[in-house]
């Protein structure tokens, strides 16, 4: 029988134990994870690149498809509203205000669900999530 030893890289650090800390630290890790996903316009890069890999947990899946629905509707909103603003010259100023409440609806429903996740409650919405399930689900999964 073989002497076997702890497995250590070059400076000496037990890497048989590595895969334990990781174990302990995987909670905060993921919380920390979909927060990132949940950050307005920029989350969707991080979102976009778990659902093309395939790697993450169910929760970090379904979190991911509901920030990229939700960056993504309010992003053709956003433009259809500007382009409408600049092409008519009646209600422009209408639909820039009603762009304006758009984009803030937008960062106050990103900042809600993260404050929800921190506080570990679910990151469903109603009607955007089972949308996001049901297309993004078949596409990006």
């Amino acid at each position: 029988m073989e002497n076997l030893e702890p497995i250590s890289d070059s400076e000496g650090v037990d890497v048989g134990n590595l895969s334990t800390q990781t174990q302990e630290q995987n909670p905060l890790n993921r919380q920390s994870q979909l927060l990132i996903y949940l950050i307005p316009v920029i989350g969707v890069l991080p979102s976009l690149w778990t659902l093309y890999l395939r790697q993450g947990s169910r929760e970090q899946m379904k979190v991911s498809r509901l920030s990229i629905t939700l960056t993504f509707t309010w992003l053709l909103a956003y433009l259809l509203l500007a382009t409408g603003a600049a092409t008519s010259e009646f209600f422009a100023l209408r639909l820039l205000i009603l762009n304006s409440l758009l984009t803030s609806g937008y960062f106050i429903v990103s900042i809600w669900l993260i404050f929800r996740i921190i506080q570990g409650q679910s990151s469903r919405l109603p009607g955007l999530s089972n949308f996001a399930e049901s297309v993004l689900g078949k596409y990006l999964s």
